[in-house]
């Protein structure tokens, strides 16, 4: 059988797919990749007629997805899929025209299986994993166990992306995913939900074998372009145990620098000692809110501004850069408390500011608290999909708002530059305009390519960077 997959954008590398793709070639089957911003996806797949066309959604992109799938159908006969988070937490977009099959939660496995039952003509109605629509009926699967051991799946298929993105191929910074869950219940993050929907069938965390991460590392390095590594994993630096066996391997086989996420709480002096003999070059760790109440409370963070800023005092003291992420426009915060997170980070002295408007997620606990207590102005349809664009979270007034939304695409200039606060606690009440936005990008693009990811590129490399930089909608 032959899938092909389509996607909007590349912002990052969708490590899902590649899964997908590399499980399904193992199996036997073909895969294709259209992205949307390289080949119009309906003339791809008239071109190459594929049997299964899939999409992998999370909300904000649903109707995008939705109307690409009917004009695909429109032209060919097909067999269309759906799976990412948002088919797995809102299940009912099966019910959608042109929607055939979705899938809920982990897809390898259980795509492979309903590819070999499409190609063999076999009843697929009863698959694990999968909501199947047939003859006006839907069938509701329930879940198989988890994958135990991530070491029996394959590396991911990143051909299927480089032959239809050439700047991924082309990028000397590649990603990679040692394990897979968290263990913390922050209120806007799925993996509660997830790990409830999984619950009894495997454990939450799980984590590949330092010898598998570095057979996948060499086989990268021995195909593509690599000069730098970003671990993708939510705290990478959670089991000491792991950390400590791994970095042995790592820095005796690969020694690239490289950077990774990790939590305040978790940063010892061991641990960036640790990191830094490995080659770690930069890091991201979650600050979000400088506000006690809305960090504690609302975000169940449960991080004390003395381990943020304790964090960054250890990390400094060895040489890492390192970036703070942070959300603005939370429910039952305001322009008070953003700015409360603006002075955090000017006191904190990150080399960066990574900077999101507050998006709610469906099946999040926050957001279902906003949408229960009518602190969203509209549905979990009305989401852009983009963390950049604007809010969809009720303020005290239309100003406070805007001043919100300016906040985000000045924030990260003031802590760089904190003579500029008062200058910028002026400009945010003006309306928006393109000036911050560029502000924004701009910055953005010389503090993440001179300090987090400094990554050597000729004139011709930094120009493509900076062109697939700016057409990024979703950063």
């Amino acid at each position: 059988m032959h899938l092909l997959f389509v996607i909007r954008e590349i912002d990052n590398e969708p490590h899902g797919i590649l899964r997908l793709s590399a499980a399904l070639k193992q199996a036997g089957h073909r895969t294709d990749m259209v992205v949307a911003t390289e080949e119009d996806p309906v003339e791809a797949a008239f071109r190459l007629k594929p049997d299964v066309v899939g999409f992998s959604v999370y909300t904000g992109t649903q109707r995008y997805y939705l109307d690409v799938n009917r004009r695909i159908k429109a032209q060919l006969d097909v067999f269309s899929i759906m799976g990412g988070p948002h088919p797995t937490f809102f299940p009912d977009i099966i019910k959608e025209e042109g929607v055939d099959a979705i899938c809920i939660g982990e897809g390898e496995y259980a795509t492979v299986d309903l590819l070999d039952a499409l190609g063999n003509g076999e009843a697929m109605e009863s698959i694990p994993n999968w909501w199947i629509k047939s003859d006006g009926h839907i069938h509701r699967n329930g879940l198989r166990p988890l994958v135990t051991d991530l070491d029996e799946l394959p590396f991911p298929d990143r051909d299927l992306l480089y032959r239809a993105h050439s700047f991924s191929r082309a990028r000397k910074l590649k990603p990679l995913i040692t394990g897979r869950g968290c263990p913390y219940n922050c209120s806007f993050c799925f993996n509660e939900a997830y790990a409830d929907l999984y619950k009894g069938k495997g454990r939450r965390t799980r984590r590949r074998s330092g010898r598998n991460v570095i057979q996948e590392l060499t086989e990268v390095r021995e195909r593509y372009p690599l000069d730098f590594v970003l671990f993708w994993d939510d705290t990478f630096i959670i089991n000491k145990r792991w950390l400590q066996e791994f970095a042995a391997l790592y820095s005796a086989e690969v020694g690239l620098p490289f950077w990774c996420q990790v939590r305040p709480n978790l940063v010892t002096e061991e641990k960036v000692a640790l990191l830094k003999d490995m080659g770690c070059v930069s890091v991201r760790f979650g600050l979000e809110t400088a506000n006690d109440r809305l960090r504690d409370e609302v975000l169940n963070r449960r991080i004390t501004k003395e381990q943020i800023l304790n964090a960054g005092h250890i990390l400094r003291e060895h040489g890492i850069k390192y970036m703070t992420s942070n959300m603005l426009g939370l429910p039952t915060g305001g322009l008070e408390t953003d700015l409360e997170t603006l002075d955090l980070n000017i006191e904190c002295r990150p080399d960066y500011v990574n900077v999101f408007l507050y998006q709610p997620y469906p099946k999040t606990k926050l957001a279902e608290m906003a949408l229960r207590e009518g602190l969203m102005t509209g549905t979990f349809d009305d989401l852009s999909g983009s963390a950049a664009e604007g809010s969809i979270i009720k303020f005290s007034s239309e100003m406070e708002k805007r001043q919100i939304e300016n906040l985000h695409k000045l924030l990260s200039v003031a802590v760089e530059f904190p003579f500029l606060r008062s200058l910028v606690s002026r400009l945010i009440k003006l309306p928006h305009n393109k000036l911050f936005w560029l502000v924004y990008k701009g910055w953005k693009g010389y503090a993440m390519s001179r300090r987090i990811y400094p990554v050597k590129m000729t004139a011709r490399e930094w120009f493509s960077s900076l062109l697939q930089f700016m057409r990024i909608k979703t950063q």
